[in-house]
C-alpha cells in the first residue's frame, strides 16, 4: 500500500503524518476531521489490544474540535480516565503544532447478550449496489471528499438526504483497521451530504461529533439518514441515523456554527 491509497502514515507510536487525502472541504490546506475519527477509533482498539481482551465494546464516541488541524505531523495519546471491569471511559488527544487539537471520550460497555430484548431500530436502507453514485467534488473540494464514493438513496433536498458512503483508502499506510474504526472515519462526512445552504456563501462547520452505538457495525458502507437543522440564531444539528448493510446500529450528532462567507 503506498501513502496515495491511506489517510495518515505512522511515523511512530503516537506520531502520525496527513497525506493529501485528509485535505478539508473547508479549506484543502487543513484536515477533513472525518479520517482522525477513524484514526481515533483505531488508536483505542489498539490500546485495548495492547492490554488483552476484556471483553468490552465501543458504545459512545464525543469528539470535540478545539482547532484547525493542518497537513502537519501530530501526535495521539490514549488515556483512561475512568476504569472498571462492566464500563471504562478512555480519553483521547492530538497535539498538533504544540497544542491540543482534539479532544475524544469514548466510554466502552461490556458485551452480553440482550438479543431475546433487542429491537427499535429503523428500517434499513435499500442497498448501496442496487444506486448510482453521486459525484460531489462539484459541491465541495479536497482530497478526502474525492477518495469517497458516494451513493444517494435519491436526490438530496436542502438539510435532508439519506445516502451510502465508503472509501477504499485505508486510514494508516499498512495497517489493517476494524470495521468500526472505518465506519466511524466516515461519519462526519453527514454535515456535507444534505447541505440546507450553498457552502459558498454559508459557513457550517460542526464543532463535535457524538456517536452513539447500540450495535457493532460491520462491511464496507456507512448509511447516513441525515437532516441538517439551521436555528435563527447562528447555531444548527446535523443529525444522522447510522447503517450498515445489516441495518441501523446508532446515531450521531453535529454541532454547527453557522455565518455568512466573506466575500
Amino acid at each position: 500500500m503506498t501513502t496515495d491509497d491511506a489517510y495518515f502514515v505512522r511515523l511512530d507510536e503516537r506520531r502520525f503524518r496527513p497525506t493529501p487525502l485528509t485535505g478539508g472541504a473547508w479549506r484543502t490546506t487543513e484536515q477533513h476531521i472525518s479520517p482522525m475519527n477513524g484514526l481515533i477509533v483505531h488508536a483505542v482498539e489498539r490500546f485495548r489490544a495492547g492490554r488483552g481482551d476484556d471483553g468490552m465494546a465501543i458504545s459512545r464516541v464525543g469528539v470535540d474540535i478545539l482547532g484547525v488541524l493542518d497537513l502537519d505531523d501530530f501526535e495521539v495519546t490514549v488515556d483512561v480516565v475512568r476504569p472498571g471491569r462492566t464500563i471504562e471511559l478512555l480519553e483521547v488527544t492530538v497535539v498538533s503544532g504544540g497544542r491540543s487539537a482534539v479532544h475524544a471520550r469514548v466510554w466502552r460497555s461490556i458485551v452480553t447478550d440482550t438479543a431475546a430484548v433487542a429491537g427499535g431500530e429503523a428500517d434499513p436502507l435499500p442497498a448501496p449496489e442496487t444506486l448510482e453514485p453521486l459525484d460531489l467534488t462539484g459541491v465541495w473540494p479536497g482530497g478526502y471528499i474525492r477518495s469517497l464514493d458516494v451513493r444517494p438513496v435519491a436526490v438530496p433536498k436542502p438539510g435532508r438526504g439519506t445516502s451510502w458512503v465508503r472509501t477504499s483508502a485505508s486510514i494508516v499506510a499498512g495497517e489493517p483497521v476494524s470495521d468500526l474504526a472505518r465506519l466511524m472515519g466516515l461519519v462526519d462526512t453527514a454535515n456535507g451530504l444534505s447541505v440546507r445552504e450553498s457552502p459558498d456563501v454559508w459557513l457550517f462547520p460542526n464543532l463535535d461529533l457524538t456517536i452513539h452505538l447500540f450495535r457493532q457495525p460491520s462491511g464496507e458502507w456507512l448509511g447516513l439518514d441525515t437532516t441538517v437543522v439551521f436555528g435563527p440564531a447562528g447555531l444548527g444539528v446535523t443529525a444522522s441515523a447510522l447503517h450498515d448493510t445489516r441495518g441501523h446500529f446508532g446515531y450521531a450528532r453535529q454541532a454547527l456554527t453557522i455565518r455568512p462567507r466573506s466575500s
